[in-house]
């Protein structure tokens, strides 16, 4: 299980390097064009800006299963292992409920949004949607695995602080770990 997650992940690490890129070309090509050229890339701004929700979802996927996201443990932190571990799965079951209110609210605008086009490329609007569908979908098998972690003991003290108190930290843990 661990190896298809890490190799999904590495995969949605590529996507988000590639749509990185492709973004960066887009823009800085428009911009040159438009002030050297006076001219433009039609498409470039519309793509950027669907490339850009795209990055941001595909990556808080990998954040969330490297658990990278930012919080705060100054009360559980306090807390026994046992009410640590009640807490953690409070908090995982709440994190499981509003993401099930993104994946149906995303799946609705989706639907709604199947016929319209974007003005430029064309596309259908449900492919802009269909990025937090992507990510609920993916958040929610996380979330459930992580849930059976904590419920069945398989998470270790450590995994049940499950917060990074500033990015510096995390930067530094990770550098540690390897």
């Amino acid at each position: 299980m661990n190896r298809l997650l890490d190799g999904y992940c590495r995969l949605l690490d590529f996507l988000c390097a590639l749509a990185l890129a492709t973004m960066v070309v887009l823009v800085f090509g428009n911009v040159v064009l438009r002030y050297g050229f006076n001219s433009n890339i039609a498409i470039s701004e519309e793509l950027s800006r669907w490339l850009f929700v795209w990055l941001t979802f595909l990556g808080a996927i990998v954040a969330l299963k490297e658990r990278g996201h930012l919080g705060t443990d100054v009360l559980t932190s306090r807390l026994p292992p046992l009410a640590r571990r009640v807490c953690l799965f409070i908090a995982h079951a709440l994190m499981l409920w509003a993401t099930w209110l993104l994946l149906t609210g995303g799946m609705e605008q989706a639907r709604i949004n199947l016929e319209s086009t974007a003005p430029v490329t064309g596309l259908s609007m449900a492919v802009f949607y269909a990025s937090g569908i992507v990510f609920a979908m993916s958040a929610i098998a996380l979330l459930l695995r992580e849930m059976w972690r904590i419920a069945s003991g398989q998470a270790s003290d450590a995994e049940l602080a499950a917060v990074t108190e500033s990015e510096e930290l995390a930067s530094f843990e990770r550098h540690q770990k390897h």
